[in-house]
């Protein structure tokens, strides 16, 4: 957990890039992660180092080779400040853009930019970096992520942020298991890989001390595609602080390439994808548009979601409304396929505040199976009126809470003899056999199947109310004329 002194600390590592000059937030953390990528390569050699004096061999796969020395962060962090500052500009970027160590990691700093403009300046932040202990894999990534709130804070770009309790409750519903192999095809800071790496860790932890699990864990296991290559290198950065060794992040333009080279191939999907844009049809993938005709993101990126899985694979995917209750044609049709040859299993509504101050707009989690051959039988609907946080612009935390009990009635649902399928459709949460969700044209909106209980009122009778109005009148007409008399 991080501290509230490392939080102080970092909060003056930002307050010095904007009293130095760079304001934006997505800068501030690029430069960040170059830096602490700089670090780390300087850790990795010293390690290096000290198990060859241990061995007495050689350094195995140097990171840094004779008459480089001066480039890691260990020595030029003495450096004056103008020196460090011109071996940074003119060595160090120029050595990263260089690397090729055939990590992810390295491809994504090819093109590194190093903006920081003033000596001053760098020498400020190298040495608060530097005061930040580094060693803990749970330090380094609470430290990442709270670097990570601070885009969300500073309101730029904030929609790439699913608020952390939503993430952990999708990972949770759907319980990432240390043989899978789970993908984010819109990956942003990577925060879903990032849970779902923490959850296995925590609940599997005797998988990874098996030499072939955790081979797959750090490099086969987790794989995110995006086509902003600073947020690829901030969520690599995430995975990287996280302790996953070698995650699959790369460049993709997931709707325009689609799917053939990674068709059947994951196990688990979590996503957040953008919602609410519009492509040209010939921009757009064409295996994707033989599953469902359409511009729309949010459906493409569904019938992406049905293409990378593999049969039996499972999905948790955050959708606006109007995928749940769209009268298109490609609406309808996307919801028969989910429904009729894949197996969907259940629609999460989510309040309306979820993704403020950013967005209002109202969204769901579905969770699907793919199957190929249907087997949707009952889908279970949950109506999440609050998750703990106020629904305003403001986002306090709150008491409500309803994520707990969603997460488990989800989990009892699975049992033969679950309560859950006894409750009513006056509940929060319900059943809702198929063929009534067939019935109704495949219109998934909570509100279609939920039943509202009204209280019975008494009304009094209407003449009884006219009467009162005709005596409180001529009490009116009565005191008028009398103020009328007092007057005249």
């Amino acid at each position: 957990m991080i501290t509230g002194e490392l939080k102080s600390k970092i909060d003056r590592v930002w307050d010095a890039f904007w009293s130095g000059g760079i304001s934006n937030p997505l800068e501030v953390i690029e430069q960040i992660t170059y830096l602490l990528f700089i670090r780390r390569l300087d850790d990795l050699q010293t390690l290096a180092e000290k198990k060859a004096l241990i061995t007495k061999t050689g350094v195995v796969n140097p990171l840094f080779l004779p008459g480089q020395s001066h480039l890691r962060w260990s020595e030029f962090k003495n450096a004056s400040a103008e020196v460090m500052h011109r071996t940074v500009a003119d060595e160090v970027f120029p050595f990263l853009r260089g690397m090729g160590d055939g990590t992810t990691y390295s491809e994504h700093m090819r093109d590194a930019r190093f903006t920081i403009p003033t000596s001053a300046l760098l020498s400020k932040v190298v040495d608060m970096l530097d005061e930040i202990p580094m060693a803990d894999r749970d330090t380094n990534g609470d430290l990442y992520e709270y670097l990570l709130s601070k885009i969300a804070a500073a309101g730029v770009n904030g929609q790439f942020r699913t608020p952390r309790h939503i993430i952990e409750l999708m990972v949770r519903m759907t319980a990432p298991k240390p043989s899978d192999e789970i993908c984010d095809p819109a990956c942003g800071t990577a925060g879903f890989l990032v849970a779902a790496s923490e959850y296995v860790r925590a609940t599997h932890a005797d998988a990874l001390l098996d030499s072939a699990q955790r081979e797959h864990f750090h490099a086969s296991m987790f794989h995110g595609y995006d086509f902003d290559s600073t947020m690829l290198r901030i969520g690599s950065m995430n995975m990287l602080l996280h302790g996953i060794e070698s995650p699959d992040i790369r460049y993709r333009d997931s709707l325009s390439e689609g799917a053939a080279g990674d068709a059947d191939k994951y196990t688990l999907i979590l996503a957040n994808p953008p919602f609410a844009g519009s492509l040209d049809y010939e921009s757009t993938a064409k295996d994707l548009q033989r599953i469902v005709k359409t511009k729309k993101t949010e459906l493409l990126f569904l019938a992406l979601f049905l293409k990378l899985l593999k049969p039996g694979g499972r999905a948790a995917v955050i959708v606006p409304d109007g995928v749940l209750f769209g009268s298109s044609k490609a609406h309808k049709e996307l919801r028969r396929i989910l429904v009729e040859d894949q197996k969907l299993d259940a629609v999460v509504k989510l309040p309306s505040g979820v993704f403020r101050p950013y967005a209002g707009v109202s969204t769901a989690i579905l969770f699907f199976t793919k199957t190929n051959s249907g087997g949707t039988d009952d889908v279970w609907f949950y109506d999440v009126r609050a998750d703990g946080f106020s629904l305003d612009d403001k986002r306090n935390p709150v008491e409500a809470n309803d994520l707990p009990d969603v997460l488990s009635r989800w989990l009892n649902l699975a049992k033969p003899d679950s309560a859950e399928r006894e409750r009513a459709r006056t509940e929060q949460s319900f059943l809702v056999p198929k063929a009534d969700i067939v019935a109704q044209s495949y219109d998934l909106s909570l509100n279609r199947y939920k039943e509202i209980e009204y209280d019975e009122i008494e009304h009094r009778a209407p003449l009884e109310i006219i009467s009162d109005i005709e005596t409180l009148e001529d009490e009116i007409a009565k005191g008028l004329a009398e103020l009328k008399a007092m007057l005249s």
